[in-house]
């Protein structure tokens, strides 16, 4: 998410576990092992059969985030496995830092090595990031005048890299809001009406993958799976194909496209997969290059 201060990125991103499906018991326990590994307790009261929320502050180390010390333990990104890690202004956190996620936001799990010991730790977590679009935050900000430099704007820019945001499949621009808005309290939708589209939404998901265990969602599915799971028409192959050459994504990009294409079908109800619900994955993908680039 990238807007200047007070868009409320912070708070939707805090309102994301309350839409996100109940953990199974299977799921909780690999919650429960790696809380208990780390020395978190989830005793009381409404802490049970939740998912973890983690929001860790821009200073951590490597380690931190990671995982390891002498006696190799869970680090924030497992302490996050089968819920949400929140990274708040991203660009601040060191770059050495961010680049230890990649692998295991692919694999979904991290191994560790020290010389006491060697452990894997699973960490299949939904990563969760907010960042201003400049140093000073006001860049898209209709109230107030960005006072950065176009070389202070893509120094700050330039520390989150390219690979790391292939592997964020929605890049949204949060605006500000207004006073007026803010008046109105006109009451959106519940999380627990949202909830009740991503769980059945999840149940489609468990029925299309049950031949599987390993893939408990669009986002695990393989190359394979893709294929047969995410099939387009030609003009929507086309289409597909227009877009990665305008924006310049990766590969990587075209399969995860996919994936939040179907998703967002199955977010509709719809069984195969439909032009607006292609449209509205690749709009997802336009912020790295406008941005960034």
């Amino acid at each position: 998410m990238i807007g200047p201060p007070g868009s409320g990125k912070s708070m939707v991103a805090k309102r994301i576990p309350t839409i996100m499906p109940e953990p199974t018991l299977d799921e909780f326990l690999e919650i429960l092992g790696i809380q208990s590994a780390a020395g978190v307790s989830l005793y009381g009261e409404g802490r049970y059969f939740q998912r973890p929320f983690r929001s860790p502050h821009h200073t951590i180390s490597d380690v931190g985030l990671l995982g390891g010390g002498t006696q190799p333990g869970p680090g924030e990104i497992s302490l996050a496995h089968h819920g949400v890690l929140f990274l708040d202004e991203l660009p601040e956190f060191k770059r050495s830092a961010l680049e230890v996620l990649r692998q295991p936001l692919e694999d979904g799990e991290v191994t560790i090595s020290r010389s006491a010991a060697k452990i894997t730790l699973p960490c299949s977590f939904m990563l969760v990031a907010a960042m201003n679009p400049c140093p000073c935050g006001y860049l898209s900000d209709p109230r107030r005048e960005c006072r950065c430099s176009p070389t202070q704007i893509q120094r700050y820019r330039s520390r989150i890299s390219g690979p790391l945001l292939d592997r964020i499949d929605l890049h949204i621009e949060a605006p500000a809001v207004s006073i007026t808005d803010m008046r109105k309290g006109q009451p959106g939708e519940s999380s627990a009406a949202i909830r009740e589209r991503i769980v059945a939404s999840r149940q489609l998901q468990r029925a299309r993958f049950a031949d599987s265990p390993a893939t408990t969602s669009n986002a695990r599915m393989s190359h394979r799976q893709i294929r047969e799971h995410c099939a387009v028409t030609p003009e929507q192959g086309d289409l597909l194909q227009r877009a990665m050459e305008e924006l310049q994504l990766s590969a990587r990009a075209y399969d995860r496209i996919l994936k939040v294409t179907r998703t967002i079908a199955d977010l509709a109800g719809a069984e195969q997969i439909e032009t607006p619900h292609l449209l509205e994955a690749i709009q997802y993908r336009s912020l790295d290059r406008n941005l960034f680039y």
